[in-house]
């Protein structure tokens, strides 16, 4: 399982987040393993205080652009999205663009960005890992956590 090692009681309450400013960028590709990851970072938000700000765009492609456009203006930013495997070289280059392209992002701005991209070999284990009814993890749900107390750290 690969929540095995997760830190346990990671505190992101309404108390330690209020008065945060979040950006979600989420992706719109794979309709259903999008909204569980968005409805998880949703409620993570909800827990912590925060009233974020969210954005949609069309692939995971285009989700370092858009945090790139959002992290001056916000205190960490969100990033959600799913590559699902195919018969082509496609999800390399998606994979390698969007996880350089966030992590240049974050270190150039100095703003958290909470990693909620699924890199999956099959549908059946992104939706496993969206949080869903039935899920086995809700990385929408971590990757908020991530990014808030990764700016709570720094503060």
């Amino acid at each position: 399982m690969s929540g095995h090692g997760a830190p346990a009681g990671l505190d992101t309450t309404a108390a330690r987040g209020a008065g945060l400013r979040v950006a979600i960028v989420a992706a719109q590709w794979h309709e259903q393993v999008m909204d569980g990851l968005l409805a998880g970072a949703r409620r993570a938000a909800a827990e912590a205080g925060i009233e974020p700000v969210v954005v949609r765009v069309p692939g995971t492609f285009e989700l370092p652009v858009a945090a790139a456009r959002l992290a001056p203006r916000v205190d960490a930013v969100v990033a959600l999205g799913v590559v699902v495997r195919g018969g082509t070289p496609h999800f390399e280059y998606v994979c390698s663009g969007a996880t350089t392209g966030l992590v240049d992002v974050s270190v150039r701005t100095g703003t958290p960005v909470g990693f909620g991209v699924l890199t999956c070999d099959t549908e059946e284990q992104a939706l496993d890992r969206a949080g869903l009814e039935g899920s086995s993890e809700d990385k929408g749900y971590e990757a908020f956590q991530a990014a808030v107390l990764a700016e709570l750290a720094l503060r």
